[in-house]
């Protein structure tokens, strides 16, 4: 698997592949999780290529006190080939030439087995609570 930055051109693909993996939700509008990522660090959004098929992503940011990764998503067909561990070690590897310190990331806690495939990369729970708080609503207004 080839691992890039992703262009403009990927939009369409990359936006079929998280609806492929169930990680869209009706609250967030992938098109502006994309155009918003676009705007910080748009280096740490990578896409997976095979031959020129999108098979994978990861959108990693920094804020100077934690790395955070979302979006990581491995197509259905090619799971199980360590494709997401690549992804994340690609990650991985930009936060630390950032100087990042620590990598956090939120997984649903219904989805056991990605939080077990997280844990084999050695992520740990945290024993905290996380909280969110919606300032814009992706129809545009406030929330």
């Amino acid at each position: 698997m080839r691992i890039r930055a992703y262009q403009a051109a990927d939009e369409s693909a990359v936006i079929a592949l998280w609806r492929e993996c169930d990680l869209v939700r009706p609250w967030n509008d992938p098109r502006k999780d994309i155009q918003r990522k676009l705007t910080e660090h748009p280096e740490l959004f990578l896409v997976g290529l095979i031959e020129e098929e999108q098979v994978a992503t990861v959108m990693a940011g920094y804020e100077g006190h934690r790395g955070w990764i979302n979006y990581l998503a491995v197509s259905p067909a090619y799971r199980r080939r360590g494709y997401g561990r690549q992804m994340m070690a690609e990650a991985e590897q930009l936060l630390r030439n950032l100087h990042c310190p620590k990598i956090n990331l939120q997984v649903r806690t219904s989805n056991r087995s990605v939080i077990e495939f997280y844990q084999r990369l050695g992520y740990a729970v945290d024993e905290v609570v996380s909280l969110g708080k919606r300032l814009v609503k992706d129809d545009g207004n406030a929330a």
